[in-house]
């Protein structure tokens, strides 16, 4: 299919585009960018003046629930959430019903995303064999089979030697290691961040150092093996330092926070709403103001969903005893849009938080508009107003703590391989 979008605002941070600009898609593959660009026969015409047009925004961390809990949610749900969200790839962590750590589990969500999927699905395997901390998993075969990095996600890697052998193992092969960067013995029985609300609501709290702590040991081992590592869902001011001084000693870390973590803070429980309930929890003001200063200057590289759909049933219950997770994919790009209202990121800052640096970090070869490149393309209409409601969102589960907000910006058009996957003209 051939596909002209003309008059949008192009931005590109790869090939250091921002301008009004054509992009002409061929055979499901970038043609050419540039201004008038003429429409050769059989193509359609997309009208984006007034819009964005950027590479397809990529999630590196989701749960798509399939296999084994797809009453949560299922490859065709989440990739439906992901695309109306203006995603056109997504990464899906490990921690299904059977974990990802063997190549036909594996295998099957790759065909399957292949076959009823609505846009790109990268899985991720495991670091440990069934997720149970004490063996590596067989990381090769994984690559292999498609996987593009490995994870516990859900589940920090307890054992510093297992950490570093998975590091220099997974060095070695070419493949990332994503760490769930968590203390269990710090977290004990907590529920929400320690601190004042926590006091008043009278709730266990998790201290910030339970992550600091673990961050600070994933750097170390990076830093002594030479092996990279990606920091998943950063949520406090220790962790952004942490990274941020381990960047510049040249540590080949990496990481991401979520549009939680720069939205929300820890008032959201008010009320015991586990709808803002949470793996790492929500946190404190100025843990949101190290988040943003993170994007900002970049310590933290990728802004990423942590999208996890939990049953309604599995939410309406006490805060102890409710599941973590929210579901993100339908609002991460209007929320990553007020940073840019707000002056912590300008745009092409933006889609290098969403797309450029996610393909980069995972080897996606994706992320950009350059010529030859697969066709995934989002275009954004930055005007757009429209309210979170459960009926509004396609993911089967909807559990947000945004539920009732009004929202500006999102997807007009979601293109994936050069097919228009979401939006009507």
């Amino acid at each position: 299919m051939n596909l002209l979008i003309k008059g949008g605002r192009v931005i590109d941070p790869t090939q250091q585009f921002d301008e009004v600009q054509d992009v002409l898609v061929e055979d499901g593959i970038i043609k050419q960018v540039g201004k008038n660009l003429a429409a050769p026969a059989n193509t359609e015409t997309i009208d984006a003046a007034g819009c964005y047009v950027t590479p397809g925004l990529i999630d590196m961390h989701v749960h798509l629930r399939d296999p084994g809990l797809e009453y949560k949610e299922d490859i065709v749900s989440g990739t439906l959430a992901a695309v109306a969200g203006g995603f056109t790839s997504v990464c899906c962590m490990p921690n299904t019903k059977p974990v990802i750590d063997n190549k036909a589990v594996a295998s099957y969500i790759i065909n399957k995303a292949k076959t009823e999927g609505f846009c790109n699905v990268f899985p991720v395997g495991t670091i440990t064999q069934g997720m149970g901390g004490e063996r590596l998993s067989e990381m090769g075969e994984l690559k292999e089979t498609g996987c593009v990095a490995v994870s516990d996600d859900g589940k920090p890697v307890r054992n510093a030697e297992l950490m570093r052998r998975a590091l220099q193992y997974a060095k070695g092969i070419g493949i990332m290691v994503i760490s769930h960067a968590e203390d269990l013995d710090l977290v004990g029985e907590g529920t929400m961040n320690e601190g004042f609300t926590s006091t008043e609501l009278g709730l266990k709290g998790i201290p910030r150092i339970a992550e600091d702590i673990a961050t600070a040991r994933e750097v170390m081992l990076a830093e002594y093996t030479g092996a990279p590592v990606h920091i998943a869902h950063v949520s406090t001011k220790g962790s952004v330092r942490i990274i941020r001084e381990a960047k510049a000693r040249g540590v080949a870390v990496t990481c991401e926070s979520a549009p939680h973590y720069f939205t929300l803070t820890d008032d959201a429980v008010r009320g015991y709403n586990t709808n803002a309930k949470m793996n790492p929890p929500l946190r404190e003001a100025d843990d949101v103001a190290a988040i943003k200063e993170g994007l900002r200057d970049g310590t933290i590289d990728c802004i990423a969903t942590d999208h996890a759909p939990h049953h309604l049933d599995e939410k309406d219950v006490e805060f102890n005893e409710a599941m973590n997770g929210i579901v993100g994919l339908e609002t991460s790009l209007p929320l990553a849009l007020r940073l840019v209202a707000e002056g912590v990121l300008t745009l092409p800052q933006m889609v290098e938080r969403m797309a450029v640096n996610p393909a980069l970090i995972l080897g996606l070869g994706r992320g950009t508009l350059k010529a030859g490149a697969p066709a995934d393309i989002t275009v954004i209409d930055p005007d757009k107003q429209w309210t979170v409601t459960p009926e509004g969102l396609r993911s089967k589960s909807k559990n947000s703590p945004f539920l009732g907000q009004t929202m500006k910006g999102g997807a007009r058009f979601t293109i994936v391989g050069g097919r228009v996957v979401f939006g009507k003209q």
